[in-house]
C-alpha cells in the first residue's frame, strides 16, 4: 500500500476542500431565488379581473381577432362577470400600441348631464349635500362605455359585432359563478344596494361562494346592442327605459344626453424614462401627467442601488409622489374645458425646481408644498385589463363605475348598475370628495363636461419595441401602483408577476401620510421612515391597486402579471 507524506494530505486535503467550496458556491449561485413567473404563452393574452373575460378575450384572438375585437368582447363581459366595477352604465379609457408602433388613446369618460351646473350638489347655504353625488339616480353621470367599444371597433375591429357579443350574451344568460371574494364584496355592499334600489332587485338574493348568477335583463338589452349597434344603447328601447328609470327616482339624465354622448380619441402622453417611452392617458385622467411627473422626478436618484423598497426608495419616491398629487389637485380637468399648461409641467427645469427642497434627512411637510389646503380621493373600486394580440397589437383600458356598485342603483329592467361618476367633480371647490381627494376649479361642474380621473392605462416601450400592458384599479392609488410595478420590472429586475405581487405604497400630497399595505414593510423600514417625519397608515388602504399587466420576455413569449389581491386572471396562448 502507498503512504502519501504528510504535505502530500494536506495538499490533498486543501484541494478537496477548494473543490468542495468551489461546488458549493456554485450550488448556491444555481439556487438563487427564480423570479415568480406568471403565466407564460408564446402568442396572445388577456389579464382581467375575471377568468370568464379573459377567456372570451383569449378566444376571440384565438379565432383570428386582434387586440380590439378582444378589447370589446372583454369590456363587455367583464360587465357580466365582475359588475363591481365592470360596467354598461359607466366609462373608461383605452391606450393602445400597434405592431407597427402607432399609438393613441380613446376617452370615453362619463359626462355631466346637460342639466348639470356648478351648484347642483350645494344646499340654499352653500353647503355640500351630503350622499347627493354619491347614491342614487342624483350621482349618474351620462355612460361612455357602449359608445368606447363601438368607437374602437368601428376603427380597428376585424371580426363582426355580433360574432364578438354572441360569447357575451351566452354568458349572461347560463350565469357567472359566485367566487368567495366576489360573496364578501356583494355582503359589505348589499345593505347600502338595497336601500338605494329597493328590496325587489335581483341583489335582494343572499348570495354565496359557488352559487350561479344568471342575468337575463342583461342578456336582452346585449341583444337589443347587438342588433342595432350603439344605438341599441343610446337611442330607442334602452335609452327610454334607462332615461324613464332615472327621471322617476330624480336623475338629471335625459334621452338627448344619450344621444349626443361621443367617445374621444386623445393623443397619449408620452415621456422617457432611461431607456423606456412610457406611453400613458392624457387628460381628463391626471394618470399620464402624474406618472410623468414623479417618474421624472425620480429619474436623477439611483433607485436601483438603493434597493426596492428600501426607506431611500421610498422617500424619493413618495416626495415625488407628493409634488405630483399637488399640482393634480390644481392643473388638471377636462382639456376641453380648462386650459392644461401640460408642457411646463413634465418639463425637465420644473420638475428639477419641484425636486429642490427634497432632503434625505427629513419629510418634506405637505402643507409648505404649493396649490394646497385640499385633499382629493377618488374611488378604488375601477378595474382594468391588458391584451397583447399575436400580431404584437396592445392595448391597456381602464374602466369604472367609481365606486363599488357605483351609485348602488341596479336597474333590473335593463341589467346592470349605474356610475356614481359625478361625484369625480370638484362639487364645491377645495372641498374633499367621497376619497378624499381635493379639487380646484378645474373640476367644477359644467354641462357635458368630463369629470376629472386617476386611471393610468400605460404601455411601456423598450428599444423601440413593445415591452409592457399594465394598469389597475385603486382609485388615487392607480398612479403610484402602476409607477412600482413599472420599476419593479426596469429596476429591480422582477418579472411581472413577481412584480404585482410586491408589497405597494401610497402618498397622495394631502392627506400628509404614506398608506403601506398591512404586515408588507419591514419595522425597520418603517422606523427609518418614522424617523425622518414621516407618518404611515397600514389602515386606510387595505389593498392598493390590484394590477393586471404583460411583460414581453427577451424570447418574445408573454408573461403575465394577474394580481392575486382579487379574482384576476391570466389566459393566452
Amino acid at each position: 500500500m502507498r503512504i502519501q507524506s504528510p504535505i502530500t494530505l494536506l495538499r490533498i486535503i486543501s484541494y478537496r476542500h477548494l473543490l468542495l467550496l468551489s461546488f458549493s458556491f456554485l450550488m448556491l449561485a444555481g439556487c438563487k431565488k427564480a423570479p415568480e413567473r406568471g403565466l407564460v404563452t408564446e402568442k396572445a393574452m388577456v389579464v382581467s379581473a375575471r377568468v370568464e373575460a379573459s377567456k372570451i378575450g383569449s378566444d376571440i384572438l384565438k379565432k383570428g381577432g386582434n387586440a380590439f375585437d378582444a378589447m370589446v368582447a372583454t369590456e363587455l363581459a367583464l360587465a357580466v362577470a365582475y359588475p363591481y366595477a365592470g360596467n354598461l352604465g359607466g366609462g373608461g379609457f383605452m391606450v393602445y400600441r400597434k405592431a407597427d408602433g402607432e399609438i393613441g388613446a380613446l376617452d370615453y369618460r362619463e359626462k355631466a348631464p346637460l342639466a348639470a351646473h356648478k351648484d347642483m350638489y350645494l344646499d340654499s347655504l352653500g353647503n355640500v349635500i351630503p350622499g347627493k353625488s354619491l347614491y342614487g339616480a342624483t350621482a349618474v353621470g351620462v355612460p361612455g362605455t357602449v359608445a368606447g367599444v363601438f368607437a374602437v371597433h368601428e376603427r380597428f375591429g376585424s371580426l363582426p359585432i355580433k360574432e364578438l357579443l354572441q360569447p357575451v350574451i351566452d354568458l349572461a344568460r347560463k350565469g357567472v359563478v359566485v367566487t368567495e371574494k366576489q360573496e364578501k364584496r356583494i355582503k359589505e355592499y348589499l345593505p347600502k344596494i338595497l336601500e338605494v334600489t329597493g328590496d325587489s332587485t335581483l341583489w335582494a338574493t343572499e348570495f354565496k361562494t359557488n352559487d350561479v348568477i344568471q342575468y337575463n335583463a342583461l342578456a336582452e338589452t346585449l341583444t337589443r346592442i347587438q342588433e342595432e349597434g350603439r344605438n341599441g344603447f343610446y337611442e330607442g328601447e334602452t335609452a327610454q327605459k334607462l332615461v324613464d328609470f332615472l327621471q322617476a327616482r330624480g336623475g338629471y339624465i335625459t334621452v338627448e344626453d344619450l344621444a349626443k354622448y361621443e367617445a374621444k380619441w386623445r393623443d397619449p402622453v408620452t415621456f422617457s424614462y432611461d431607456d423606456l417611452r412610457i406611453i400613458s392617458m392624457s387628460p381628463p385622467s391626471s394618470g399620464g401627467v402624474c406618472l410623468a411627473q414623479i417618474m421624472k422626478m425620480a429619474e436623477s436618484y439611483d433607485l436601483h442601488k438603493y434597493g426596492h423598497n428600501s426607506p431611500e426608495s421610498i422617500q424619493v419616491l413618495v416626495e415625488a409622489e407628493r409634488r405630483a398629487y399637488a399640482d393634480r389637485s390644481h392643473f388638471l380637468g377636462d382639456p376641453d374645458f380648462v386650459y392644461i399648461p401640460m408642457e411646463e409641467l413634465v418639463s425637465k427645469g420644473y420638475l428639477d425646481n419641484r425636486m429642490s427642497d427634497f432632503s434625505f434627512d427629513k419629510a418634506t411637510p405637505s402643507e409648505s408644498i404649493s396649490h394646497g389646503s385640499v385633499e382629493v380621493v377618488e374611488s378604488m373600486e375601477t378595474t382594468h385589463y391588458s391584451i397583447v394580440d399575436s400580431e404584437g397589437n396592445a392595448i391597456s383600458v381602464t374602466t369604472t363605475l367609481n365606486g363599488a356598485y357605483g351609485s348602488k342603483l341596479y336597474c333590473d329592467e335593463l341589467g346592470f348598475f349605474l356610475n356614481n361618476e359625478m361625484d369625480d367633480f370638484s362639487a364645491k371647490p377645495g372641498v374633499p370628495n367621497m376619497f378624499g381627494l381635493v379639487g380646484a376649479e378645474a373640476n367644477a361642474i359644467a354641462p357635458e363636461k368630463r369629470m376629472l380621473s386617476s386611471m393610468t392605462p400605460t404601455i411601456v416601450e423598450k428599444e423601440g419595441k413593445l415591452f409592457m400592458v399594465v394598469g389597475t384599479p385603486g382609485g388615487s392609488t392607480i398612479i403610484t401602483s402602476v409607477l412600482q410595478n413599472i420599476l419593479n420590472v426596469h429596476e429591480y429586475g422582477m418579472g411581472m408577476q413577481e412584480a404585482v405581487n410586491q408589497p405597494r405604497f401610497h402618498h397622495q400630497w394631502l392627506p400628509d401620510v404614506i398608506m403601506m399595505e398591512p404586515n408588507s414593510f419591514p419595522q425597520e423600514t418603517k422606523d427609518a421612515l418614522i424617523a425622518k417625519g414621516y407618518e404611515i397608515t397600514e389602515e386606510r388602504t387595505p389593498v392598493i391597486g390590484k394590477v393586471d399587466a404583460i411583460l414581453v420576455l427577451p424570447d418574445g413569449k408573454l408573461e403575465g402579471g394577474a394580481d392575486p389581491r382579487g379574482d384576476d386572471t391570466a389566459v393566452g396562448f
